[in-house]
């Protein structure tokens, strides 16, 4: 009996106590107010004096933990699977959106992050770019109270349809990946969706150099789906010529970037039929002022090296000869590393007919001395052949002209013979005998057996130093007025 008793103030114990726990959890949460220390102690001394029981620190744990316990997390909580949430596997989404209906309208945006490299050798170039797609697709809308979307990364990008674009005429593209996949995707309450992702890509581009390097060239990046004619998929710059942005710090070593834009057209191909297909074309011209200093100045430079030797001395043979020749091989080697930075096309370039006519004018200097020097020898030939034949100096028209001897004459006026000068210029006279077959008989010349004959050898040198110099610049005038 004594043990059902203390069983039953037990049980009456615990009933007061879950009265004044529930009293006093009502009165906290209706006055938001927490208790102090004093009401704490109060409580526990007055449940200490009625029940007068001496194991009530647990009890008084229990009371006051509810008080000060902080509302649940919610991000903790169970939430609704993006999967389950977007009913991923209630739909088939190997098939496009509204199979069998209208075609699917995919808007498309384009931001152009850089321009990489532009290279003739291999007719190509590189860009990086942000590929947008905008389209709708009523399978993944879900309910949303605020109307907020939901972004994803490129896991959920598997599991769902996304239009299958590729890049026609490209060599190699990838799509970046560091640190993770450069792909977002975005999805509205009502099934609109937003596919981004990074790019970088190298195409075909077929240039025409033939203005090289005066040239602008013009290069297109064309965006096309691979599987889904324009019956099933219908590609759409979103919004025309504004859908693509450029970087204003895109800049380019050799090119000046003139212009960005977008066209449309239909691409038909044999077995497949009609595809819409996006272009990206932009419009380069080349700066000048690195091949000026590099090919032109340096061949324009030679070509007047070259006509010092008209001021030479003709008889000076060691000065004239090498500086014809190292021009000529200072050309050569100009053409040769030109050419070997370029792609072996089969016509003619603007810089190969610079070069190639400076090198033209470099070798003509050369054979202009050739002449001169044939001509001075073969003149000489014939005054010594002269002079022995002549017996002495009478009969001739201007006595004492022939008082000098043929090794003291100056080389600059040899065969002049003091002779006055005409027009500015002095000439060269070559006495020929002309011997009648009665003189030659008897061995007597007379006055009039000798004729003068005129060879202008120094002439060719006093010619060229105009023409040369006049012909290249008529040259130039009509190579840069075409070209530029």
């Amino acid at each position: 009996m004594q043990g059902v008793g203390s069983l039953c103030s037990l049980f009456l114990s615990v009933s007061l106590l879950l009265e004044d726990f529930t009293h006093l959890t009502s009165h906290a949460v209706s006055h938001y107010t927490v208790p102090d220390k004093n009401s704490y102690s109060f409580l526990f001394l007055s449940f200490r004096t009625k029940r007068e029981m001496p194991l009530m620190a647990a009890p008084i744990r229990k009371i006051g933990s509810p008080i000060f316990k902080r509302s649940p997390d919610i991000t903790k909580a169970s939430t609704t699977k993006s999967e389950q949430l977007l009913r991923i596997d209630d739909h088939d989404f190997t098939m496009r959106p509204g199979f069998g209906g209208p075609a699917v309208p995919v808007g498309v945006d384009v931001q152009v992050e850089s321009l990489d490299t532009i290279s003739e050798v291999d007719m190509d170039f590189t860009m990086t770019l942000y590929l947008r797609h905008y389209w709708k697709d009523d399978r993944l809308s879900f309910r949303s109270n605020n109307n907020q979307s939901m972004t994803f990364d490129g896991r959920l990008v598997k599991k769902i349809w996304v239009p299958d674009m590729f890049f026609v005429h490209s060599k190699k593209s990838f799509t970046h990946d560091t640190t993770t996949d450069n792909v977002m995707l975005r999805v509205y309450p009502d099934g609109k969706v937003l596919y981004s992702l990074r790019v970088t890509v190298t195409a075909m581009c077929s240039m025409d150099l033939s203005r090289f390097p005066l040239d602008t060239q013009t290069c297109s990046l064309e965006i096309e789906s691979y599987a889904y004619t324009d019956d099933d998929l219908m590609l759409y710059w979103k919004e025309g010529n504004q859908s693509l942005n450029t970087d204003e710090r895109i800049s380019l070593s050799q090119f000046l970037i003139q212009e960005f834009h977008t066209t449309t057209k239909l691409a038909f191909y044999s077995s497949t039929g009609w595809y819409n297909r996006l272009y990206i074309n932009f419009t380069l011209r080349r700066h000048i002022f690195f091949f000026l200093l590099q090919t032109y100045f340096p061949a324009t430079l030679m070509v007047m090296l070259s006509w010092v030797s008209f001021w030479i001395d003709r008889r000076a043979v060691p000065a004239r000869v090498p500086l014809g020749i190292t021009t000529v091989l200072t050309m050569s080697t100009i053409i040769t590393g030109v050419n070997a930075s370029m792609p072996r096309v089969s016509y003619i370039k603007a810089v190969d007919i610079y070069l190639w006519v400076s090198f033209v004018f470099v070798f003509l200097s050369v054979i202009e001395y050739a002449a001169v020097n044939y001509l001075s020898t073969l003149q000489e030939r014939k005054e010594r052949k002269l002079q022995e034949k002549l017996p002495c100096t009478c009969g001739i028209s201007h006595p004492g002209m022939m008082s000098a001897s043929y090794s003291d004459v100056d080389p600059n006026t040899t065969g002049n013979y003091g002779m006055p000068e005409e027009n500015g210029v002095k000439r060269e006279r070559m006495l020929v005998q002309l011997a009648m077959e009665s003189d030659q008989i008897t061995g007597h010349v007379g006055p009039n057996d000798y004729t003068s004959v005129w060879i202008d050898t120094h002439a060719i040198d006093k010619y060229s130093r105009v023409i040369f110099p006049g012909a290249y610049i008529l040259f130039n005038i009509i190579y840069w007025s075409i070209y530029c």
